[in-house]
Order: C-alpha cells, then structure tokens, then sequence
C-alpha cells in the first residue's frame, strides 16, 4: 500500500468516526474519495477532497465537513496540521518523520520499491508493433515497439501477467507483392536487368533476400511463371523479413512472447468458427449497408454481404466479414484473431496501433465485446506520427520508395537507451519530434540526459564517500531535516502511486515525465548545496550528516534505475 493509500485510510477512519458519532449519515459512498499531491507545495504534502464528496449525499455544508474532519485527522501522529481550503478541500501537512521513513523502506525494497499486486495476477495480452513483414521496421514502428513494451512492464511490475504478442500479416496481397519484389532481386542477382513496377518494394534491403533465394534454389525459378515459385518465394521472403524485423526489436531491447501467424487463420477453419460463434449469438446476417456519407469506406459495397452487428456492441455501423463474392474481409481474420486471444483466457486485451489505425478502433472493441460476451475488456492505444528530424531538416521516410529511416539506423545514430526514453517524452497519441541532434545535447532540455545525469552524480558522491570510508545508514536519517530535502524524500514517495496510476491508465508516458521531474528536484538540491554547504551530500568533516544525506540520494538512486527499468532504459554510472 502506498503512502498515500495509507492516508487515505486515515480519512475514511475520519469518515467513519464521524458516521459512528452521527455527524454524518449511515451509507455514504466513499469511493470518490481521493488523498493526492496539491498542485501547490506550499498548501501542503496532500490534499483530500473527502468533505466535497460526502457534502452533497449527506446535505451538509462541505466546510462544516472538512472542519469535523480536520479535527478527527489532527489526532494522526504522522499529520502536522490539517487545513480547510476554499469550499472544503483539506491540506495535510506531515511529519518530517513520514517523509523519513519512505527513505528508510526505499533502501529495504530496493529494486522491488514501486511494485505492487493490483494486477492481481490478471492475464493481459498486449499487442504491438505487428508491422507488416515486408521489409524492416523505421522509425514510426519504433514508437509503437517502444510504448508496448514500456506497458507491458508497467504492467508487469504493477502485478499482471503480461504476454507480449506480434501479429505477422502475412495473409494479405502485400506478401504476393514481396515474394515478387524478391524474385526481382533474385533475377537481379542472377545478372539480369529488373524494373520495379508500382505495388513491388524497391529497397535496397531486399537484395541480399535475392541472393540468398539464388544461393537456395540455384537457377530453378528463372523463367518460370508465379504459379511455379509465387508460394514458395512467399514462404522465403517472409521468414528473412521476420529474421530481419526480430534483429531490429532486439536492437531496441524488446523481446516478444508470441509472434502470431495471420496466414495460420486460413485453411484452418478458424476464420469460421469465430465468424460461427457470431453467428450463434444472433449477430451475423445477410444485407446491404446504407452508403457512408461522405468519403466511402473500403469495404462498402452496394449489394448484400455478410455482416456483424457491431451496432449493437457500440460500432457507428455495422461491418462486412464476407463480399459477396464469397471472400473474406480484411475484417474476418481481425475478429478470429481477437477470438483465439479470448479463448486462450486472457483477462484484457491491449492492441497498440498506428495512428492510421484509428477507424478500427469500434470494430474491434465491438468484436471483442462480441465473443467475450463483454466480459473481456479491449484497450486500443493509437500512437501517433514520429517526425524525424536533424536540425531544421525533416529525414522522410518511404517503405515502397526504399528511402525510409530504420528504425536500425535510428538506434545505431543516438543508441537504444535514448531512442527509448525519447519516444516516451509525449503522450502516445501526441505527435512527436525526434531530432536526432538535440537528444544527443547535453542540457536540461534533453531529458534522457538530465535524467541520466542525476544518476551519474549521484554515483559519483558514493564512490567519492565511500573511498573516505563514509556509507548511507539509515541511523542518521534525521540528518534530511533542510524543507528541500524534505520535498525531495516527498517526490519520491509520489512514486508507487504513479505506477499504480501509469498501470491503470495505460499510460507508460507518465513514468518518464515523473522522472524528469525527481531529477529536476534532485539538480535543483545539488545547485542548492553549492550555495549552503550544509546542503552537500558529502560533508567531509561529519560523517553523520554525509551517512544520512547519502541515504536520501540512494534512495533518488533506486527511484531512478526502477523507473527507467520500466521504460527500458539502463542507468549510468558515469557520464
């Protein structure tokens, strides 16, 4: 439980000490009640808006509330005061002992400070990256491979367990499209002049496919038609582009657990049983779908087709799953796909999108609301478009044209610790600038750097009072007496509630932005001190003082290698 979980108990004591002694009415709802950091430091160490829930349900005066509940919580010995603010907010203000004592358990927990179980062991599947495997992934790919697995972790140290998925579209025409842009490679390869036609991919990264395919087969497709070598140079293709987009994760550090076939869905009877289980439940029907307004959407047509009853699980309009020429649409193998993630009992589903992705979003929730009877929620988080940048000079990006930016040559140019973080420095459906240059700039405005640099400093005063002999011992914690070194013993024990925050919210951003903010905080001590000696963290002439000030950066130490654990990112020691 955190800390402010632990206050907030204290107010629902409050709460009901006032009920007992018929202050308040029987039966309040109590759930809307939060304990959180004012957005002003200086109105307190927290703020509970408990006497402006309970007014309206108890039809009492909020003020007359918060006043008999600041008489209850002033009897806490870890509450210093507590004010009534304007219509009936309550400012806590702590001990310097509470503030003390998450220092203390900082150092107990270590790495495991900031888990928690509210997953509650709930199995999450979260999909992301799921590029098509037709050549390696750039830079847009590397924002959804950054944001899932930065979830997954925020999901996994938050008590879910996480099962990290890439869907392989390899069931559709763009994998025709490869197996013939290889074979073009291959003829190459061969020495023959070759043109690439619109619909082939162009890139140079297929030319080392063609010679492996000639290494392979030798001379046996040449001259042949597609209906020799189409099948087969598909099944090649697509297994070099995965090897090839497996090196690429591995590079950014993201390991997945399942890589799902598409093309297992064919053939296979599954597209039929999940379409079958629709079907069962009253919402599969034969009809003609209205014509859109406006812009006509890819599978309208004007005649009957086979249909799900989105509408009646939240979708604007009901979609197609067959034409009426008996095929499937892009949609079915969608709703088999999210029916074998139900049937394998998962708790949650998360689906981690392109920003292009957006007019999918109601049918697949309304899919998955479908088949799972509503009973297993599905979360679509779309990430928005990464605009790279050197400078004043946009880098474009252009699969077919073979000119895009890898997401290899992005890693290699800044490193995969800073690619991460900086793809976590906006909310995922933000866009975002990445400017090649300005990650690598050493300033405040670089937050990777600032972040990494309070570790690095921090590491540098232990290894200094450690060769004087000097360590942290939580003994001397009263030496973390001066307000700013209080406020930052209070930054950190904003810590756990984040994560629970992060995790509930799907929001991996946050934890970044958290900690750009203890680093702030940190810095801003550290100039402090070059002022106030008192300040230092290494007093060379008392090593009391230096034991227990060592104890408070330790602690800023872990915060920061555990947030960025989560963000994958590896702290340094030196810079």
């Amino acid at each position: 439980m955190t800390l402010f979980a632990e206050i907030r108990e204290t107010v629902l004591g409050a709460v009901g000490a006032l009920v007992s002694e018929g202050v308040l009415p029987d039966g309040l709802e109590t759930r809307s009640i939060t304990v959180e950091p004012p957005r002003d430091r200086a109105h307190g160490d927290m703020a509970t808006n408990a006497a402006m829930v309970l007014a309206k349900p108890a039809r009492a005066k909020p003020r007359e509330i918060a006043q008999a509940l600041a008489a209850k919580l002033a009897d806490d010995p870890r509450i210093v005061s507590v004010d009534v603010a304007g219509p009936g907010f309550l400012n806590l203000r702590l001990s310097d002992d509470v503030w003390r004592l998450v220092i203390a358990q900082v150092l107990q927990e270590g790495a495991a400070f900031g888990r928690s179980a509210t997953g509650e062991g709930r199995r999450v599947n979260v999909e992301f990256v799921s590029a098509n495997p037709t050549g390696p992934l750039h830079v847009g790919h590397t924002r959804g491979a950054v944001f899932g697995d930065a979830l997954a972790a925020l999901l996994d140290v938050s008590g879910y367990d996480v099962t990290r998925e890439y869907y392989i579209n390899d069931g559709g025409a763009q994998v025709d499209a490869l197996a013939r842009s290889v074979y073009l490679r291959y003829l190459e390869a061969h020495g023959q002049e070759v043109a690439f036609e619109d619909g082939t991919y162009p890139g140079d990264y297929l030319i080392e496919a063609g010679q492996a395919l000639k290494d392979k087969v030798g001379d046996a497709f040449l001259g042949k038609g597609e209906q020799v070598w189409l099948a087969e140079i598909r099944d090649f293709a697509t297994g070099k582009m995965m090897d090839l987009i497996r090196a690429d994760l591995a590079m950014l550090g993201v390991k997945m657990d399942v890589f799902y076939s598409e093309k297992s869905l064919y053939g296979t009877g599954r597209i039929e049983a999940a379409i079958d289980d629709l079907r069962g439940k009253g919402l599969i029907y034969e009809g003609v779908l209205e014509p859109p307004k406006g812009k006509k959407p890819e599978d309208w047509e004007p005649r009957k087709q086979t249909l799900f009853k989105s509408t009646e699980h939240g979708d604007d309009v009901d979609r197609p799953v067959m034409k009426s020429d008996g095929s499937w649409t892009y949609f079915a193998p969608d709703i088999a796909y999210h029916f074998d993630k139900v049937s394998r009992g998962f708790d949650e589903l998360i689906d981690v999108f392109g920003a292009d992705h957006g007019g999918y979003v109601k049918r697949m929730k309304a899919a998955v609301s479908a088949l799972s009877d509503g009973r297993v929620p599905l979360d679509i988080k779309l990430t928005q478009l990464v605009k790279l940048k050197r400078g004043d000079r946009e880098l474009k990006m252009s699969k077919r044209a073979g000119t895009f930016v890898t997401l290899a040559e992005v890693v290699e140019m800044v490193g995969a610790d800073v690619t991460r973080f900086h793809m976590l420095t906006r909310k995922n459906d933000a866009p975002l600038d990445f400017d090649v240059d300005r990650v690598r700039e050493q300033s405040k405005d670089n937050p990777v750097w600032y972040v990494q640099y309070a570790h690095a400093r921090i590491q540098s005063v232990l290894r200094k009072a450690a060769a004087a002999g000097m360590a942290a011992d939580v003994a001397h914690l009263g030496a973390i007496a001066d307000p700013a070194e209080l406020a930052l013993a209070a930054k950190i024990a904003e810590y756990p509630r984040l994560i629970e925050i992060a995790a509930a919210s799907h929001e991996p951003h946050r934890v970044a932005f958290y900690l750009y903010d203890l680093a702030s905080d940190f810095h801003a001590l550290w100039n402090k001190g070059n002022g106030e000696a008192h300040l230092r963290f290494f007093q060379e002439d008392d090593p009391s003082a230096t034991s227990g000030k060592l104890c408070l950066i330790s602690a800023v130490a872990i915060v920061i290698s555990n947030g960025l654990g989560i963000l994958g990112v590896t702290p340094v020691d030196q810079m």
